[in-house]
């Protein structure tokens, strides 16, 4: 045989072989066991999934488009969480911030009503003389001399008038709270030279055989000028007995009084006053009996030192440190209030794009 004819024996030989594999494979086609087991199967998958390529690609899109929302869900979860507790952070800072500004207020209305007492100390080297009213009763004047550095001579001939070198002057008037009684004033000049220790000594007699106790009253004022240079005496001497205090020296006694000045500047007014410190020392009474039942008065008038004490209410409250704190709590105020606008904004500007995200992922399902 040629090998032409050997060959087309052979095709007709495949092609009644092939026939029966595919007409049992077409009886079989409702076999599912047929099917999972025959070549044609895996063939026709592997054709699906070329076939199927785009549309697999698709679906892959489409799963990770259907995995991304709950991933951005949990971002926006976050983010309003977040947003959440900024917020709540400033309600509490500005919560703060109102009770500061309420505290500062409070205090400088407190410190403004209730000033504080600021003293100072000022040195001079000399006083202005000093008025001392002296109100001696039945007592008499024996002398009254200056001295200086502390000095006080011998006493000659004590319960016996002697000279002096006192500017004084004497006024009798009413008192201003017992108008009925009349008072007799001995004002005398007082002490300037602080340095050189300058003092007043004063002697008085008074017979003490006509009452049980004997005393002699005293009062300090500030200016022995304004006494001098009064229109009306009687009117200035009632003032300075409503306003000043009043004190005494017994008999028998020498009462050293060492005088110190305050000044008080309030609101409205300024004052002054004398604080004095006083010292007593038994007089020995060396007279024959005969004239001891005139009893002896001495007193010494002195500056304790030169520093003359300032007394001012200082009210504490700054108001331009108040007015800063305000300034700085109203801006932190402000800068609160602006940024729960920017958060709510922000929280408006999300939702809207996350609505709008989710209708475009609908629209691309549909």
């Amino acid at each position: 045989m040629k090998s032409s004819d050997l060959k087309k024996c052979r095709g007709m030989y495949r092609k009644e072989n092939s026939r029966p594999y595919q007409e049992f494979n077409d009886d079989d086609d409702d076999d599912d066991e047929g099917d999972a087991q025959s070549p044609d199967f895996f063939d026709d998958a592997t054709e699906d999934l070329k076939g199927n390529a785009p549309n697999s690609s698709i679906s892959q899109e489409d799963d990770l488009r259907g995995g991304s929302p709950p991933m951005r869900f949990s971002k926006a979860c976050v983010k309003n969480v977040f947003t959440v507790v900024l917020i709540f952070i400033y309600l509490l800072l500005t919560a703060v911030a109102v009770f500061l500004a309420y505290q500062t207020i409070t205090d400088f209305l407190e410190k403004l009503n209730q000033p504080v007492m600021s003293v100072t100390y000022k040195e001079v080297d000399t006083f202005l003389p000093p008025g001392i009213a002296l109100y001696p009763g039945k007592a008499k004047l024996l002398s009254c001399r200056h001295h200086n550095h502390d000095y006080i001579p011998p006493l000659v001939d004590p319960g016996k008038p002697q000279e002096g070198d006192c500017v004084y002057e004497e006024v009798t008037y009413f008192g201003p709270f017992t108008n009925q009684t009349e008072k007799r004033a001995l004002v005398v000049r007082g002490p300037s030279d602080v340095r050189n220790k300058e003092l007043i000594f004063m002697q008085f007699s008074h017979n003490e055989t006509e009452e049980d106790f004997s005393a002699i009253t005293y009062m300090l004022f500030a200016k022995f000028s304004d006494f001098i240079d009064s229109a009306n005496k009687t009117e200035f001497m009632r003032d300075c007995e409503r306003n000043y205090s009043m004190w005494t020296f017994s008999g028998g006694f020498r009462t050293w009084v060492k005088m110190s000045l305050v000044s008080t500047s309030g609101k409205s007014n300024e004052a002054v006053e004398f604080r004095q410190e006083s010292a007593v020392v038994k007089f020995n009474d060396k007279r024959p009996e005969t004239e001891k039942s005139n009893q002896l008065f001495f007193a010494v008038f002195e500056w304790r030192d030169p520093f003359m004490q300032e007394i001012r209410l200082v009210v504490t409250a700054n108001p331009w440190s108040s007015v800063a704190i305000l300034c700085g709590v109203f801006m932190a105020l402000f800068k609160a209030a602006n940024f729960a606008k920017l958060t709510i904004q922000w929280i408006i500007r999300m939702r809207k794009r996350h609505l709008r995200n989710k209708a475009r992922e609908l629209n691309q399902v549909t």
